[in-house]
């Protein structure tokens, strides 16, 4: 049965390889983001542009554009990565990074949840550079402080609606080639979405508020 698929920054990137791969099992996918793309226009997709998630008009705006519109899966993959070094920190670039990869996150769930309902399912695409245990190399101060703020997030998120049926996944996609890392990581695009939907699809709300690798291992906080 199709369902209906909400992913946010998805004009590129795994954004963009979510929207493909949604469109190709058949779903029918509402991809947001600043400005489309050409692959993003050639998906398929109903693309809403001018969608900045950090904006205060976000809500009112996401209200009127999904009006009616039950949400099966809503991917929060929006994010940004900064690069901060210990004796050089430019504090502007980690409160951008908190706005965009952990408040953004809440207020588009927060904004969409009249049209979530039961069996519904929240993707927060996270990092596992937000994992206090897994912290082995320090620096990337925003990065990583942001991500670890999206995660407790998520985990309040899966608690608050349990009771509506709705699950909660927190998803470390690998290191992906994308242009945030200069194309330098060790899969696809491609690759991470097919494996985060892997994950998507076997939310439940048993296991909601678990904080996965896209290979499927659970990572420490």
């Amino acid at each position: 049965m199709s369902k209906t698929i909400v992913v946010t920054g998805a004009n590129r990137g795994i954004g963009l390889a979510f929207v493909q791969l949604y469109r190709a099992r058949g779903d029918q996918v509402i991809a947001l983001c600043r400005k489309t793309s050409p692959e993003l226009s050639a998906s398929g997709a109903k693309v809403i542009e001018n969608i900045d998630v950090t904006s205060p008009d976000l809500p009112a705006q996401l209200s009127k554009a999904l009006a009616g519109v039950s949400i099966d899966v809503l991917i929060n993959n929006a994010g940004i990565l900064r690069e901060e070094r210990l004796g050089s920190i430019n504090y502007q670039t980690i409160l951008e990074q908190f706005n965009v990869n952990a408040v953004a996150p809440l207020r588009v769930t927060e904004a969409l949840l009249s049209n979530l309902g039961k069996g519904s399912k929240v993707a927060l695409i996270t990092s596992r550079m937000g994992s206090i245990a897994d912290n082995s190399s320090g620096g990337y101060y925003g990065y990583r402080m942001s991500k670890a703020a999206l995660n407790m997030a998520g985990t309040s998120l899966a608690k608050d609606l349990k009771s509506k049926g709705i699950a909660v996944a927190l998803l470390h996609p690998g290191y992906v080639q994308t242009e945030m890392v200069g194309f330098g990581g060790d899969i696809s695009a491609d690759v991470a979405a097919q494996r985060l939907a892997a994950r998507i699809d076997g939310l439940s709300i048993e296991n909601s508020g678990s904080f996965w690798h896209s290979n499927g291992e659970i990572l420490p906080w």
